[in-house]
C-alpha cells in the first residue's frame, strides 16, 4: 500500500457521518406577546405609523389624517374617498400627481415592520411608490411574527410582481441620517382593521 492509499484509508475509516435528524422550524423565529405593539414600534422607527380601527371607520380615518389631499387612488373595496382610478391609465407616469394612495396589504410582520404587497388588481406597481403618501389597509388577523411564518405564506410558483414595504420612502445613504420621503411618499400609515 502506497503512503497515498494509506491517507486516504486513514481518512475514510475515521471520518464517519452520523446520521443525524435534521432540526425541525416549528416555533422558529420570535413570537410576541402583542404582535400590534411590536409592528407599531418597529414601524414608527422607519418613519411610518400603525393604527387599528373598525371598518367603518376608514374613510373618516384618512379624511383626518389627510384633510387637503386632492388625487387619491384606491383599490380598498370598502374605501370611498378614491376619486382617481389608477387602473384605468396605460402609463404609470400619468399616476405623478397622486396625492395619496390607499392600497391593500397582504399581511404584515410585527418582527420588522414589513408589510407583503401583491395585488394582482392593481394594474401599476409604480403606484406603491409614486404617490405623494401611502396608506396600507390590512386586516388585523393578517399581522404575523416573523419573517419565517411570512415565507410560509408567500407562493413563489404564482408569477407576478411582490414587495416587502415598511413605512414611507427613506434613505440614509447622506452620513447616515434618516430622510424620509426621498424618493417615494412623503409620509405611510398601516391601517389594520378590526375583525
Amino acid at each position: 500500500m502506497t503512503s497515498k492509499e494509506k491517507i486516504l484509508k486513514n481518512i475514510k475509516d475515521n471520518n464517519v457521518v452520523k446520521n443525524v435528524k435534521l432540526p425541525t422550524y416549528e416555533n422558529f423565529g420570535i413570537k410576541y406577546d402583542n404582535k400590534f405593539e411590536t409592528f407599531s414600534t418597529m414601524i414608527e422607527s422607519v418613519g411610518g405609523k400603525a393604527l387599528l380601527i373598525e371598518k367603518d371607520k376608514l374613510d373618516e380615518t384618512i379624511k383626518a389624517l389627510y384633510p387637503d389631499e386632492k388625487q387619491i387612488a384606491s383599490d380598498v373595496d370598502f374605501c370611498s374617498i378614491g376619486n382617481f382610478n389608477a387602473n384605468n391609465f396605460d402609463d404609470a407616469h400619468d399616476l405623478s400627481n397622486i396625492d395619496l394612495a390607499v392600497v391593500k396589504g397582504n399581511f404584515a410582520i410585527a418582527e420588522n415592520g414589513a408589510i407583503w404587497m401583491k395585488n394582482e388588481n392593481n394594474r401599476h406597481r409604480a403606484l406603491y411608490f409614486i404617490a405623494q403618501n401611502i396608506v396600507i389597509v390590512i386586516d388585523e388577523n393578517e399581522l404575523l411574527n416573523n419573517m419565517h411564518e411570512a415565507y410560509e405564506k408567500i407562493d413563489f410558483e404564482d408569477a407576478g410582481y411582490g414587495v416587502f414595504i415598511s413605512g414611507p420612502s427613506k434613505t440614509a445613504d447622506i452620513e447616515q441620517s434618516l430622510v424620509i420621503g426621498a424618493h417615494g411618499p412623503k409620509s405611510g400609515y398601516v391601517i389594520f382593521i378590526k375583525s
